[in-house]
């Protein structure tokens, strides 16, 4: 049985990655689940000269908030047990160290709220950083 890590990038939620876990799940294809809500560092944008870093973080963590009960209330509404996670860092490299360290059998990305140019970018670093196979949903 497989260890599924589903991340959920700041604002964008992933549906399309808890529909499709649930439904590795009944197949009893996965045995775990862990959901990690992935959060940039909000310092290290151009929006810390006009907020202070703990509005931004407070923002960030809000819209955050409603993207991970989306994709949490799927895969309850499925009935998948699973664990969460919120983790701070660049995306790509936080995925992969917190893959490695879950021992993930397989990362599932649900990339269809990511721009063309983001996807390609966060799927090519991810290949490079991680020795976890990544699907991507889109």
């Amino acid at each position: 049985m497989l260890k599924l890590l589903i991340p959920v990038l700041g604002a964008k939620e992933a549906t399309e990655a808890a529909r499709h876990g649930a439904f590795l799940f009944a197949e009893q294809c996965v045995s775990e689940v862990e959901v990690i809500e992935v959060l940039s560092d909000a310092s290290q944008g151009r929006a810390v000269a006009f907020h202070s870093p703990a509005t931004l973080r407070r923002r960030e963590k809000d819209e955050a908030r409603d993207a991970l009960m989306q994709t949490r209330a799927i895969l309850d509404d499925a009935g998948v047990p699973y664990t969460w996670k919120r983790v701070f860092g660049p995306t790509a490299r936080t995925i992969a160290q917190h893959a490695a360290q879950a021992h993930a059998d397989i990362v599932l990305l649900d990339a269809s709220q990511l721009g063309f140019f983001h996807r390609w970018i966060v799927l090519a670093r991810l290949w490079q950083l991680s020795s976890t196979p990544v699907t991507m949903l889109h």
